[in-house]
């Protein structure tokens, strides 16, 4: 798109935002010039925070199914829309609700720890959701002597475990986009770049994180790329993270790891569908009050744990 159409539709977003007393939150994820023009961009944390905080009457969830629901749960007075409704999550639709009650009754002692990616059904049977954030701290707050089911995320649970020397009934979900990246793509893209730092996402397969030099969720990765002085890093998430990454550190060569490192679900939001969602007013994303009430007990939770 050129540079006169992006500022064509950021006029018309900037006018139907002001109209409908909205606010755009948008994923890292996100294609860099919808990340441009939300109010707030973040991970899944910073933008469930942004959500329950907000007093705009609409929000606009630039992102995917989850995070709108999530949204929804959390500010249940407010309208909330999702501009690409097809915007899913494999890794979410991995784990099923009936399945996750049949678990639990095989281990009814056993504390249920949901990532926030997964639907609103799932949450409603857990006892916490987390993020990549804060996973390792909510492990930690429960008792050593409960057994801890962890949906649906193998790849993060089995890193949270382990940081938190924790025994976890783990699901067998992953997220298609960065299970896909394997130790010999890392090996490799060193080889190239051997005074680069390696910079992982937790959602990453086990072999990934043991040859990273930091593993943090999208939001802790910035961190440690703006607060360190290496020349070089390697970024091993999905590359919507690179925009924000280049724009905080100009002087840094940032290298994605991978060309497999592209969420489709995340890129199915572009500008023109934002400016007819705002127009429209849909789709609007709602959850039932049963299930909702379930599972905001689990994500104000969450919210807790900084």
């Amino acid at each position: 798109m050129n540079k006169s159409m992006t500022q064509q539709y950021y006029k018309e977003i900037n006018r139907l935002k002001k109209e409908r007393n909205a606010i755009i939150l948008a994923h890292y994820y996100q294609r860099p010039e919808v990340q441009d023009i939300a109010d707030y961009v973040g991970d899944s944390f910073g933008l469930a925070q942004k959500a329950a905080e907000s007093d705009a009457d609409v929000i606009v969830f630039c992102g995917v199914h989850f995070m709108a629901e999530s949204a929804a749960i959390l500010a249940p007075s407010k309208k909330v829309l999702l501009p690409e409704e097809g915007a899913g999550c494999p890794m979410a639709d991995m784990a099923d609700a009936e399945d996750l009650v049949k678990l639990k009754k095989r281990n009814p002692d056993a504390v249920v720890v949901s990532y926030v990616n997964t639907t609103a059904a799932v949450k409603a049977e857990s006892d916490y959701c987390c993020t990549s954030s804060n996973a390792v701290k909510i492990f930690n707050m429960i008792e050593v002597d409960k057994d801890i089911i962890f949906v649906p995320d193998k790849n993060l649970g089995d890193y949270a475990a382990k940081q938190a020397n924790r025994e976890v009934i783990l699901w067998p979900g992953y997220c298609n986009t960065h299970d896909a990246v394997l130790a010999e793509d890392i090996i490799e893209i060193k080889n190239k770049y051997p005074d680069a730092k390696v910079v992982a996402h937790p959602e990453c397969r086990p072999e990934v994180l043991e040859i990273s030099d930091y593993v943090g969720s999208t939001a802790k990765m910035i961190r440690f790329i703006s607060e360190t002085d290496y020349k070089q890093y390697i970024v091993v998430t999905e590359m919507g993270l690179l925009h924000p990454l280049r724009k905080d550190n100009p002087e840094k060569e940032l290298i994605l790891a991978s060309k497999k490192l592209v969420c489709p679900n995340m890129k199915l939001t572009t500008l023109s569908k934002l400016v007819k969602s705002l127009e429209d007013l849909t789709p609007v994303i709602k959850v039932d009050e049963e299930t909702a009430k379930k599972a905001r007990v689990a994500l104000e939770r969450m919210l807790k744990v900084i």
